[in-house]
């Protein structure tokens, strides 16, 4: 059985899959908050983050908080494509079983 149209490698994987569903449900989400929602490293996350960020499904903004430096990230409308394209892919390979 081949992948579906849709089916997006990049987007697969279990913490980019977690991430991006959580970011297509909120405006923007800080990085510690994601980081303890998905229960990953600091170092898991920014790998995961630069990976979707390289084709642009999700932007970081940075600010100074209280004087600390914070990240926030966002899902984009080309991550929101993907992401839903993504999902429909799975759902008809459940289908066809």
């Amino acid at each position: 059985m081949t992948a579906p149209d849709g089916f997006d490698p990049l987007i697969h994987p279990p913490t980019r899959l977690q991430l991006l569903t959580v970011l297509s449900r909120v405006d923007e989400l800080e990085f510690a908050a994601a980081r303890n929602l998905l229960q990953v490293s600091d170092s898991v996350l920014s790998k995961h983050v630069a990976l979707l960020a390289e084709p642009g499904y999700v932007t970081l903004r940075k600010a100074a908080v209280m004087g600390r430096q914070r990240t926030w990230l966002a899902i984009t409308p080309v991550g929101e494509d993907a992401y839903s394209g993504h999902v429909a892919a799975l759902r008809r390979m459940l289908a066809e079983d």
